[in-house]
């Protein structure tokens, strides 16, 4: 049975469905859909004059969070919100908004405002350039999850282990984790892109048995790239961004390896029982599900092996249920089904023809760890671990090597000395971290590698971290703090000495 649950309260203010991911549109075409997400907002003159012209402006998405406990009206806060982004001349992307606590109103209800990164190629925009779109969510619990048995009850059976765990989104344990997944390529607004191409054409009716697409989405590659963590990223972000089509998001996750039973001939009947349950949740329609099978490997293995003998038969059962069921919803426009594995080859074929889209996510680059490091050296200044000081982004410490390599020396102020010092020391970490081909998750335990194992728990005190930017100084604080040099001393070390331990691995 399916116990229901009381689910997260979204709204969203101007947002058109033909442009709910960010993409760019003519003028004339937003302007259409504006008109009918908020009847209260008209076309300034200014922007009809840019659509005679064939201008194009972007979509920017600003997310606003609300307290648990908040118990304003959604409208309010979205038009209060609205008026203050839209006070601004320019907005930076990504960034996140200050100011908005001189609001009552806001300061009451609001813990967060953040401007999401868009598709133009500029770090910012004017006012004029941007038609924002504001989404006001109130997470839920992190612990708000619930689990569903594949027990049927029946013949005394004595086999209850969970089948799958269900929370609501967007779910306060899932917040941030979009923003810390870095990677190489544009693969998370590639993932939007795609969800944003099959509600285009579900709702304008395509006809399924010409233009036909399966909703599932396979991510692959070498362990602790973040995959998992990815797709429920992608379903926290889905739940914000798609509030005004959905009244309620789930994310569903199966536990693959509790779909085989003991019992001959019974899997396939466990993953039909657990389908059945997942179909009764898409079938109520203001309610999105994203259902995530990981490891998908263990649930789907070539059926070539168990024609061959050499795979238990019964695991060619639960392949052929779990290809039945994945062709059931496919029909169905408020569900999507992700899957990750770290062995792809040994996924059977069919059900690799089946995904829409075949994601290699692949081992960060220099680049990508650089910003990797750089966000867990932030995060311990912010919280007073690390003194404060200014760590260079990626594009300010390219500049710095670029400028070292052909002048062969520094070109910057005595004061920026330091900050330009740290930056190429950490991207040169960053090198031999990828030299080693080191995960994501790897990368971010080195810092407490180096904590316990040579900067020593003795030495680190706790401080107040700065009330403003985690990348700016606070100036004139009493700091226990140890320098961000030891720190690197630390991480370098530890990067050693995994390079040392890998070697008695081969």
């Amino acid at each position: 049975m399916v116990t229901w649950m009381v689910f997260t309260r979204c709204l969203v203010l101007n947002l058109s469905d033909v442009d709910a991911f960010g993409l760019t549109l003519p003028l004339t075409t937003l302007m259409v859909s504006a008109d009918i997400s908020m009847e209260s907002q008209t076309p300034a003159p200014e922007a009809n004059q840019a659509s005679t012209t064939g201008a194009m402006r972007w979509t920017v998405h600003v997310e606003v969070r609300l307290k648990p406990r908040a118990s304003s009206r959604f409208d309010t806060i979205r038009n209060l919100v609205h008026s203050y982004v839209t006070s601004f001349e320019r907005l930076v992307l990504p960034s996140t908004l200050s100011g908005w606590e001189d609001i009552p109103e806001l300061l009451s209800s609001v813990e967060r405002i953040s401007v999401c990164e868009a598709q133009c190629p500029t770090a910012s925009l004017k006012m004029e350039e941007m038609v924002i779109q504001a989404h006001v969510y109130q997470p839920s619990d992190g612990d708000a999850f619930e689990e569903f048995s594949n027990s049927s009850g029946s013949r005394g059976e004595d086999d209850d282990t969970m089948a799958a765990s269900i929370c609501e989104l967007p779910n306060r344990s899932y917040e941030g984790l979009w923003d810390s997944l870095i990677y190489a390529g544009d693969i998370k607004m590639k993932l939007l892109d795609y969800i944003h191409a099959t509600l285009v054409l579900s709702d304008a009716n395509v006809d399924f048995n010409l233009v036909s697409w399966n909703r599932v989405v396979l991510l692959h590659g070498p362990p602790g790239t973040g995959k998992t963590s990815l797709c429920r990223a992608l379903g926290q972000k889905l739940a914000i961004r798609l509030s005004h089509r959905y009244s309620h998001a789930r994310l569903l996750e199966i536990n693959s390896h509790s779909l085989f039973s003991k019992w001959f001939s019974e899997s396939g009947k466990l993953v039909q029982r657990l389908f059945n349950n997942i179909t009764e949740l898409v079938e109520e329609e203001d309610g999105f599900v994203v259902v995530l099978i990981d490891e998908v490997e263990s649930l789907t293995a070539a059926r070539a092996g168990a024609m061959a003998g050499t795979e238990p038969s019964d695991g060619l059962r639960v392949v052929n249920a779990l290809l039945t069921q994945l062709d059931k919803l496919k029909t169905r426009k408020n569900v999507l089904i992700m899957a990750t594995s770290n062995l792809v080859k040994a996924i059977d074929t069919a059900f690799v023809d089946r995904a829409d889209i075949i994601q290699y996510v692949d081992l960060p680059s220099r680049e990508a760890i650089y910003e990797i490091l750089r966000t867990c050296l932030c995060e311990m200044i912010l919280k007073g671990i690390v003194a404060s000081v200014t760590i260079p982004t990626l594009k300010q410490v390219q500049m710095y090597e670029l400028v070292s390599k052909v002048n062969g020396r520094s070109d910057v102020a005595d004061g920026q000395e330091r900050s330009r010092s740290i930056g190429l020391r950490l991207l040169a970490l960053a090198f031999q971290c990828r030299k080693q081909g080191m995960s994501g998750r790897a990368l971010r335990r080195l810092p407490v590698l180096a904590l316990a194992r040579y900067i020593g728990l003795g030495n680190v005190g706790l401080a107040p971290g700065p009330s403003s930017s985690s990348t700016q100084p606070t100036a004139g604080r009493s700091s226990p703090s140890v320098s961000v040099e030891i720190w690197l001393d630390g991480m370098e070390k530890a990067v050693d000495e995994q390079a040392k331990e890998a070697e008695h691995l081969t």
